[in-house]
């Protein structure tokens, strides 16, 4: 049995479904996986919570996940580094806001982990998007893994069968289906409803944000896009070199239009490799019946890599919800430990 510590930055609503999540699996990742995963601390802006010696995962775990004040303990002011320093390194879980000018907080938060010799489980993607390259090599120095499945699509596998089930294949070109916020609300105003109450619908049920812009002007997607063709395709985009569409304009007449010609109006990512020249966008698409995505409705996801050796490989389906990318979270720590 192998004891892994974990220490939360961020406990909003993927934070907290995280915190659940392992006090459910807890069983299961002993029994199956060999893991005794140990939340031993809890970050927000305020400060901290750093469980006793001895404290019982349990309890701590539940103790975040229905905090709606600071729990009990709570140290106003609490420094990462004086969690890093004091615990055997683990598995620092990034679940705090994306933030696309500076990449923080998180980018400070998972260098301190890394030159601390803590491997990254991400699901906010502010400091992947501008550093990449950096953080990855930081983190092959160190010896240590970033995983992100929590950023980029989140219970869908994306990276991880572009990584491994489609190893010994060269990637030529991808797109997908990357938002659940903006299919639902397209799904949604293909069955009528106006754009702002599709939206309203996404917040109430805490899939989009009270601020939606991240997914509804393309940021989101863009992102992922661009996380998955560095990754997977080697390239090497920066948020700037993607051409982007949102969603705002789109209108229930644009959806009827397609959908009267035998189409359906979707909002894909993709990168698009032409004569030795990679591109990535993100825009409104008319696809055709035949398309693998054209029945992917609601929060469902999908993405399709074209290669060639194995033909064009489509996923689809996948939570669009905090629980979902809290899995995310939790298969990347067991993934860590697997290899």
């Amino acid at each position: 049995m192998r004891s892994v510590n974990l220490v939360l930055m961020g406990f909003g609503n993927v934070g907290k479904a995280f915190a659940s999540l392992i006090a459910e699996k807890s069983a299961l990742c002993r029994d199956r996986y060999g893991l005794d995963l140990r939340l031993k601390a809890a970050f927000r802006s305020t400060g901290g919570y750093f469980a006793a010696p001895g404290s019982d995962i349990m309890g701590i775990a539940e103790l975040i996940a229905s905090a709606t004040a600071d729990p009990p303990g709570w140290k106003t002011g609490l420094r990462l580094e004086e969690v890093l320093i004091d615990l055997e390194p683990g598995v620092l879980v990034e679940c705090t806001p994306t933030e696309l000018k500076t990449g923080n907080p998180g980018l400070s938060h998972i260098t301190r982990a890394l030159d601390r010799k803590w491997h990254i489980a991400a699901a906010s993607k502010g400091a992947l998007v501008l550093k990449f390259r950096e953080l990855m090599a930081r983190a092959k120095k160190h010896g240590v893994q970033i995983k992100y499945s929590g950023a980029t699509a989140a219970a869908l596998p994306t990276v991880d069968v572009g990584l491994l089930s489609l190893a010994g294949t060269e990637i030529l070109g991808i797109e997908g289906i990357l938002n659940g916020v903006t299919n639902l609300i397209m799904t949604r105003m293909e069955e009528g409803m106006t754009f702002l109450d599709a939206l309203k619908e996404t917040q109430s049920r805490g899939i989009a944000e009270p601020d939606p812009s991240l997914d509804v002007d393309g940021w989101d997607a863009a992102c992922k896009i661009l996380l998955i063709s560095n990754s997977v395709a080697g390239t090497n985009f920066s948020l700037s070199d993607i051409a982007l569409e949102g969603i705002r304009g789109v209108t229930i007449e644009d959806i009827q239009k397609a959908k009267k010609e035998g189409k359906a109006l979707k909002h894909l990512g993709r990168l698009i490799r032409d004569g030795g020249r990679d591109k990535a966008e993100v825009k409104l698409t008319a696809i055709e019946g035949n398309h693998p995505m054209f029945h992917v409705a609601g929060t469902n996801k999908a993405i399709t890599y074209f290669t060639d050796t194995m033909g064009a490989i489509t996923v689809s389906g996948g939570k669009s919800d905090p629980r979902g990318t809290a899995a995310a979270l939790l298969k990347d720590i067991i993934n860590i430990y697997r290899s």
